[in-house]
């Protein structure tokens, strides 16, 4: 069977299959440490769960509009001006099926055949694929554990071509937990605004930060960055709302125009009632968040002390998001081989790093329980140990 070669071309996740088979395991009686997945162990905050309810029970049961419902968009435009120093309003907003939903409506609108994306390495590993079924080239800018998993302002500008259209600014960072400090957050926005690209600032763990660091939004700087920004967020990572499938961006309004037909040709708008509960996670209590937070911050200091405890084990140290990525390259194995005997032989599940860009790493997501952890970290020591034997 002939397919469409964007298509054929598109590889499986890993992150997917790794979890995939820890289940398999699971499943089978088998006791599974899992670090696979980005998906905050918590449940949803009660309040946002009972406005879904109640809007089930009014009969909030039809098609909202394609870009969502509008008390929605309005609430979300205000909490980018309150929040985030961004001057949207509810025109430039559109809600989504997902933050991922939104990237992929970003780069299937920006992008032309054979246009240019930069994207920084290690990277989230959907952006790349998404960018190739848009009819784009993924260009990545290499980064290391040496310089702290940061791009910089000349980095960037030497991988600019006639053909750039645009670039990924994914602060906190997947799968690193890099945070960028504002000034060059902003050097980096201004390098990219300076040669007429977009900025897609993919800001989904915004409020997952740690060390008092604080969140800067890519299009706050100027008036001239803001026309070229693209901001992508959501609710699955903050407010612990994975299965509600909603994400949302804001953008300059021809995109909005652009986005919002592509959306009404395709999903038509996310859904309704969950919508509801969205809202209520925005203009409700966030007391939840910040206990979230401070659960992960625990979670994060014990895992990067074992981790670096380990002989063989480097890390650096994330500052946001609920990721490690640390480097296993003194195992002897590339991280495919090492994934698959630490699930296999010690029924541990992580990434291997290749899915990311970042051969010889792992990646570990601690969103997930300290006992999980605790237990996990006892395998990866023994299974570290016994490989250096």
């Amino acid at each position: 069977m002939e397919l469409n070669e964007r298509i054929a071309d598109i590889p499986a996740s890993q992150t997917l299959a790794i979890s995939a088979k820890a289940k398999e395991y699971k499943a089978a009686g088998e006791d599974v440490c899992s670090f696979g997945a980005g998906e905050p162990d918590f449940d949803t905050p009660p309040h946002i769960k009972a406005a879904a309810e109640q809007a089930l029970k009014e009969g909030q049961t039809k098609y909202s509009p394609a870009v969502g419902l509008p008390a929605l968009r309005a609430a979300i435009a205000e909490k980018l001006n309150r929040e985030n120093a961004l001057a949207y309003t509810e025109q430039n907003v559109i809600v989504n099926n997902g933050a991922k939903h939104s990237l992929f409506n970003v780069f299937m609108a920006i992008c032309r055949a054979g246009d240019e994306v930069i994207v920084p390495q290690p990277y989230w590993l959907s952006y790349p694929e998404m960018v190739r079924v848009a009819g784009g080239t993924p260009v990545f800018a290499e980064t290391s554990e040496h310089d702290g998993y940061r791009m910089t302002p000349d980095q960037l500008a030497a991988l600019i071509t006639p053909k750039s259209r645009a670039v990924i600014l994914n602060s906190p960072s997947n799968p690193t937990g890099v945070v960028y400090e504002p000034d060059e957050l902003r050097a980096l926005a201004e390098t990219a605004v300076k040669h007429d690209l977009f900025v897609v600032a993919d800001e989904i763990y915004e409020k997952i930060l740690y060390d008092d660091v604080k969140h800067a939004s890519a299009g706050s700087f100027s008036d001239e960055i803001f026309r070229k920004t693209i901001t992508v967020n959501g609710f699955s990572k903050a407010f612990a709302m994975t299965g509600w499938r909603l994400g949302y961006l804001a953008a300059p309004p021809e995109l909005v125009k652009a986005i919002s037909a592509l959306q009404s040709h395709s999903t038509s708008g996310p859904n309704t009632f969950a919508q509801y509960g969205a809202l209520a996670a925005l203009t409700g209590p966030d007391a939840c968040v910040a206990e979230m937070v401070a659960e992960f911050r625990k979670r994060r200091d014990y895992l990067y002390e074992r981790l670096s405890s380990v002989p063989g084990v480097t890390c650096v140290k994330p500052r946001g998001a609920f990721y490690m990525l640390p480097n296993i390259s003194a195992s002897g194995l590339n991280s495919l081989a090492f994934a698959e005997r630490l699930l296999a032989e010690k029924k541990v599940a992580v990434v291997p790093g290749s899915a990311f860009g970042a051969e010889g790493t792992v990646r570990f997501s601690y969103a997930c329980s300290m006992e999980n952890i605790e237990k996990g970290l006892d395998r990866v020591a023994a299974f570290m140990s016994a490989l250096a034997r």
